[in-house]
């Protein structure tokens, strides 16, 4: 359970812009992907600055002056000194060129909202390494690899800003992120609300703690996705693991699944696990990234991707032979739908622009998200929720254990109702959700949720989507204007079901 853990657990994270437009709320892990005619890739931002900002390497210690750089990134075209604000990106688990680079929405919006863009490296991810090249080396160094500090970050880099750019003292400032970063966005709003007048926080899962939601609910919404996608295409993803069980127990059957999945390297064994991990990880990826568009964030992919995969995964009832053949297509729509890939490498699922060692870490410290499938409600083998199991790999890999219940102490769970000015932005099915899989709102004010409920979002076209992502966008910016006029900020905190 433990490196298959960890790896699932950043695999929830790597979509961190996703538009995703009919799913409940953790299977859009990020929502604000969102260009003005979703259909087709939006084009790469690329005007901006690369800046670096000399930040403590312990912002709540006394004993060391240990400082390194933050990377941080600037683009401010449409800024205006007067009457203008800040849109402030709290960097997640990556290169933040590579964030910046595939978040449409602050570009979208920046003319409207005369706003200056800001992006800011998360540390230990990209070149913000405390430790340089040693950051990973020494666990010690790890210890400084925390939300708070993250936080902190962000706070000294908004002074820096304000004090050295002309014109932006006195500008509001809104924090803008999705997935981890949205958590943030949430959480710097909540412990420095006097730095950002409000923040918009993108299918962030604050509630994917202890055991504020089932450990189950994620993977049961990405089964749904299949299963909507086409018949009897969950179905045949369920049946397949035992067809990989029954072919991988024998010497031939090994060299045939190499063969027939066009593998790089010949399975052994020992790699089955290892292979059924890898075809999951694929399976969820393609769940976060099924965009209306065609795209290249993860990977190369078309226009609905998870329909053009269950194309070929229209009967479970056929041979084991025959239905791994149907894997194989399926799997080639992700991994090779460019058609340049010779062969498919079973330790690569996404681009190298995440930092898996720097998610790792803190994935066995402070960021323990529970998931778990039982094979009945969703298309995967049975996997419990074991945190000792988790416990003793992150002792092992990293000499720590996780402390599950630290997030919930530190920013509150569920008791968030003394916060204020926090969008959180979730894209719903209003007929499938469930109580449980409402992760924002049912402790908030009626007062202070927006809901909008669209007929059209139990559809897949692409012109009810159009008109739909028209419509979430208009009123996002429209939130985003009142928070930043802060003569006339009204203190409440919405949550916006789709």
């Amino acid at each position: 359970m433990g490196r298959r853990a960890l790896r699932f657990l950043l695999l929830l994270f790597l979509a961190p812009w996703a538009t995703i437009a009919l799913r409940p709320a953790l299977r859009a892990l990020g929502s604000l992907h969102l260009p003005t005619n979703p259909t087709s890739l939006p084009p790469l931002a690329k005007n901006y600055s690369v800046l670096y900002f000399q930040q403590k390497v312990d912002h709540f210690g006394f004993n060391t002056v240990k400082t390194f750089n933050q990377r941080y990134l600037v683009a401010d075209k449409y800024w205006k000194k007067n009457g203008g604000s800040i849109l402030f990106y709290t960097g997640n688990e990556g290169d933040i060129i590579w964030f910046c680079n595939n978040t449409g929405f602050m570009w979208d919006v920046a003319e409207e909202l005369k706003a200056m863009l800001v992006f800011a490296e998360h540390r230990y991810y990209g070149e913000s390494l405390p430790f340089g090249d040693s950051s990973f080396k020494d666990s010690r160094h790890l210890n400084f690899l925390t939300s708070e500090q993250a936080l902190a970050d962000f706070a000294e880099l908004i002074k820096h800003l304000k004090r050295t750019i002309p014109g932006a003292e006195n500008q509001p400032v809104i924090a803008i992120g999705g997935s981890y970063g949205g958590m943030l966005a949430a959480w710097f709003r909540m412990k420095y609300p006097h730095m950002v007048v409000g923040a918009l926080a993108a299918s962030a899962p604050i509630w994917q703690f202890e055991d504020l939601v089932p450990c189950g609910v994620f993977m049961k919404i990405v089964t749904t996705d299949f299963r909507k996608s086409g018949p009897h295409c969950s179905e045949s993803i369920h049946r397949s693991w035992d067809a990989i069980n029954r072919l991988s127990s024998t010497g031939s059957g090994l060299q045939w699944l190499s063969e027939a999945l066009h593998l790089c390297s010949p399975l052994t064994s020992e790699d089955i696990q290892h292979l059924k991990d890898w075809i999951s990880e694929t399976w969820v990826n393609l769940a976060m990234v099924d965009y209306p568009y065609a795209s290249n964030f993860l990977q190369p992919l078309p226009a609905w991707p998870i329909k053009v995969v269950c194309q070929y995964l229209k009967n479970p009832n056929v041979s084991d032979l025959l239905l791994l053949q149907n894997i194989f297509q399926a799997l080639n729509v992700y991994y090779n739908y460019s058609g340049q890939a010779k062969c498919l490498n079973i330790s690569e699922t996404a681009t190298g622009s995440l930092g898996t060692l720097g998610w790792s870490y803190q994935a066995c410290t402070e960021v323990v998200m529970p998931f778990c499938t039982n094979g009945v409600d969703d298309m995967f083998e049975p996997h419990s929720w074991n945190l000792k199991e988790l416990s003793d790999y992150c002792f092992q890999q990293w000499g720590v254990r996780p402390r599950p219940s630290w997030i919930t102490t530190m920013y509150g769970g569920k008791n968030i109702s003394s916060h204020t000015n926090i969008v959180f932005s979730n894209i719903h099915n209003i007929k499938d959700l469930e109580p449980t899989q409402m992760p924002i709102n049912d402790r908030l004010d009626k007062e202070n949720v927006a809901r909008i409920y669209h007929g059209i979002l139990c559809s897949h076209d692409k012109d009810e989507f159009m008109s739909f992502s028209g419509t979430w966008m208009k009123l996002e910016i429209i939130i985003l204007s009142k928070l930043t006029q802060e003569q006339k900020i009204k203190h409440h905190t919405f949550s916006l079901q789709w």
